[in-house]
Formats: C-alpha cells, structure tokens, sequence
C-alpha cells in the first residue's frame, strides 16, 4: 500500500506544471545541447543510414538518381577478387601497425614516466608526428623511401623499390602508421601508468624483485585495461587507414593492387569511378568485419584484462 500510494504521489507531482523558473532552466539546457545533438544528426547518423541504403542501389545513369537493385551490389562485391585482396591488405597492414607501435609505446612510457632529465622535451618529441600534416607526413616519407634520391637508401646502400614493391609496401606503409602514431600511444600509457599505486613496486623492491620482475608481474597486469582500449582502438583505426595509402601511393603505382586498403578501394569507386551503391557496400562489408573483430576483443577482454 505504502509503495502504490509513493506512485501516485511521484504521478501527480509530474503532473504538476513548471514552474517560470524550470522551465527557463529546461530551455537553456536545451539550447546548450542543441548543437552537439543537430551535429550528430547531420554529420553522424544520417551519413550512416545513407550509406546503409546506397548500398541496396545501383547508381543512377545520366540524370538520375540511386535506383534500388536489392542485394546485386552484394554479390558483386563478395564475388569480386579485388574485395579480398584489399581486405588481406588492410589485415596486413594492421598486423604490423598495432603490435609495433603498442610495444615500442608502452616501453617508451615506461622509460618516460620515471625520473629522467628532459622527459617532458622527450614526450613532446615523440608526440610530434600526432600533430604534423598527413600530407607533409607522406611527402617526408615519400622522399625518405625513393629508389633513387632517397635518405633511407643512400645511407644503407642499398637500391631497394620501397614504395613500388608490391612484397614489401604494405611494411614500408606500416612502418609510417608506426611512427604516426607512437606518441598518441605512449601518452595514453603514461597516463595508465601513472593511475598504478606506488606502493606495489615499494613492496616488490622490499622482497627483491628486479626492475624486470616488476615489469611484467605489476605493470603489465595492472596496465591492462588502457592496454586492451588502445589496442581495440588501434585495430580499428588500422582497418580504416586510408590517408597515408592515397598520398604515398599513385595512381600508377605496380604495388597499389597489393597494397590498397578497403577504404582506399571504396574511395576509387565512390568518388573516382562515381558508383556510389558499390563502394557503400565495400564499406558495409568493412563494417560488419570490424564488428566480428570487435564483439571476439570483447570476448578476450574477460580473461586478459584486470581492473585493480
């Protein structure tokens, strides 16, 4: 009796109209919010439902609109070779940007989160690339790998084809995403480390565990968490990538087939080739790819990840 009687009272004060002064306070919280909620209408959620009915429409000829074909874009882009071979490039590509660029981040954290001289210069150092110009990223790189005039070779000696040697492009590409990203790792890390009680490696060093031990039976268990988000987040930005493949990578170049990516391949048929349903499905089928890869991170964040 007492709970259905607390109901209607919760009821009837609903009922109850706003006051001058609530409802001056509701406006204005709806006027702050106004512009985040239309921009995510706009740029967010109408792009996605547009692109989810593309991608059942074939384009149009001269002077007409999407006309809507059903599953057809479907079974041509799973049927198509070159879906695949940019989906491996794409995983290629991911393979070596994530593991190297966590690994080499979290060691530079750790170097950098103790008491060394300068380590504010050193982290600013490092988190450069995250600030520069994609464009003036891929121009620098696109000198440092030319065959014949550049840096990489002349001080190796060698006359190796980094950039046009469909073997070994989807590393030289990886290595740039490598040393694009480092920094944005390292800092997320530094944080993780910073969020460790000292008092565990006070307790590790009073029962004689080495820098080493304490390493990897501490901060490595306890960094887990931002480790698991940064690599989850890694992955997906790799299964992403695009600038760097369309700004080091010609048109004309023997590597591009072996090397391009699914949103480079999606870019050439939506925007160069004009078929707007094909390259809508291309990104369909990168969707529901990157969320299988996402729903088995979540399934293995169970057991590898620990939350002090």
């Amino acid at each position: 009796m007492l709970h259905a009687l607390s109901i209607k009272r919760r009821r009837a004060d609903m009922k109850k109209k706003m006051t001058a002064a609530e409802k001056n306070e509701a406006m204005w919280g709806w006027l702050f919010v106004a512009p985040t909620v239309i921009g995510l209408l706009i740029l967010n959620f109408y792009p996605i439902f547009n692109t989810v009915w593309q991608s059942f429409c074939k384009t149009g000829d001269f002077g007409k609109g999407n006309v809507f074909n059903g599953i057809e874009n479907y079974k041509a882009v799973l049927a198509a070779s070159e879906t695949w071979q940019s989906l491996w490039n794409t995983i290629k590509y991911a393979i070596v940007e994530v593991p190297l660029s966590v690994c080499i981040a979290l060691v530079l954290a750790v170097f950098l989160n103790g008491k060394i001289k300068g380590k504010s210069l050193y982290r600013t150092i490092f988190f450069l690339p995250m600030v520069c110009a994609p464009a003036a990223v891929a121009m620098v790189w696109k000198w440092l790998y030319n065959q014949q005039f550049g840096l990489i070779n002349n001080i190796l000696g060698t006359n190796v084809a980094w950039i046009s040697n469909p073997k070994i492009t989807w590393i030289a590409i990886g290595i740039i995403g490598v040393w694009s990203i480092i920094g944005y790792n390292m800092i997320l890390f530094i944080s993780g480390l910073q969020e460790i009680p000292g008092d565990y490696y006070e307790a590790a060093e009073i029962d004689g565990a080495t820098g080493i031990k304490q390493f990897f039976n501490i901060t490595i268990p306890l960094l887990s968490p931002t480790t698991f988000f940064i690599v989850q987040t890694r992955i997906i930005g790799a299964l992403t990538i695009f600038d760097l493949m369309f700004m080091v990578m010609d048109k004309t170049n023997i590597a591009l087939q072996k090397t391009q990516s699914v949103v480079y391949l999606f870019y050439q048929y939506a925007f160069t080739n004009g078929n707007k349903g094909y390259g809508a499905t291309l990104v369909m089928v990168l969707l529901v790819f990157i969320m299988i890869v996402t729903v088995i991170l979540q399934k293995a964040e169970k057991k590898f990840v620990f939350y002090n």
